[in-house]
């Protein structure tokens, strides 16, 4: 009882709109924000909601309101991926917390599977968010701190030796064009070939399925492509459990235990709140609750006394 009723408010919390900490900036579109003054984490976003109809699935939903599967899977685990009921209301994550790690630039969060770029514009701090596909097990994306060393449009695709390896029939390039495992848009980070581009294959966003490099829906990389310049400070970091506030309510948002496997995940929630400076009563339950679930949504965990 107490886990559903911890969920029902989260639900309506979320669906109250713009707080005085953030607000919609329609000129950027709906999946941007003007951010507070406050330095700490804070939640962003709302979510919305769709009822199912005949034949659609998670993975065609996840493509037209341009969010990561996973996201979307975690999101609603009840819910048949390839067979939704028709009628059935899914939940469109669409409401996050700001890793704590994010500054200026490019901050890419592995276990999320989100891309957040922050910048200032008439002395107002903005941020918009993208779903990100990342490398799969064994080839993992990079982490640390880089930089945008090269943007490139229509980028022609130079084989790794790797994957020609796995893929012997596949030649030494690939050229522009709708086959281009690049899509249109490529910008590099690292001399080890490492980047951020567009994709042939949209349906592998928000998935571990590249060879490293990090990959975004067709209208989101020319999105980002014409916002970032070269020299752009790029920060990969896997942060699989986040606490930021909203309306004086602190929420906790926790993402799948395959990406910090041995850590004590409660004590990383206890540090992170002290880190906020919150002194008040942590609702341990329901932080036991969303820490199994994993559905990478955020949870309110406590309200200012």
């Amino acid at each position: 009882m107490k886990t559903t009723i911890a969920y029902l408010t989260l639900a309506a919390g979320l669906l109250l709109g713009a707080s005085p900490s953030w607000s919609w900036d329609p000129l950027l579109g709906a999946d941007s924000f003007l951010l507070s003054e406050d330095s700490r984490p804070e939640v962003i976003g709302v979510h919305r909601f769709h009822p199912v109809k005949p034949n659609e699935t998670l993975v065609e939903l996840g493509r037209t309101f341009r969010i990561g599967y996973t996201m979307l899977r975690n999101a609603n685990p009840n819910t048949d991926p390839w067979l939704p009921t028709e009628g059935e209301v899914v939940l469109l994550p669409y409401s996050v917390i700001l890793p704590a790690d994010a500054g200026p630039g490019i901050t890419v969060n592995l276990a999320e599977m989100r891309l957040y770029v922050l910048w200032e514009e008439e002395g107002r701090r903005k941020l918009k968010v993208y779903p990100v596909g990342v490398g799969r097990e064994g080839l993992e994306s990079p982490q640390g701190e880089f930089t945008i060393l090269n943007k490139v449009k229509d980028p022609t695709w130079v084989v790794p030796k790797s994957i020609r390896k796995e893929r012997p029939d596949a030649g030494a390039q690939v050229p522009p064009g709708p086959d281009n495992p690049l899509g249109g848009y490529w910008m590099g980070f690292s001399s080890n070939g490492y980047g951020i581009h567009g994709t042939s294959e949209p349906l592998g966003v928000g998935r571990r399925v590249s060879h490293g490099c990090l990959r975004l829906f067709p209208e989101d990389i020319e999105d980002l492509f014409a916002r970032v310049p070269i020299g752009t400070p790029v920060r990969i970091i896997n942060q699989p459990i986040k606490v930021g506030l909203r309306n004086k309510t602190l929420f906790m948002e926790s993402h799948r235990a395959d990406w910090d496997q041995g850590s004590d995940r409660q004590a990383e929630v206890a540090r992170q709140v002290r880190n906020l400076g919150w002194s008040g009563h942590l609702d341990w339950p329901v932080i036991t609750w969303a820490l199994e679930e994993n559905r990478g949504i955020p949870v309110p965990i406590a309200l200012e006394n």
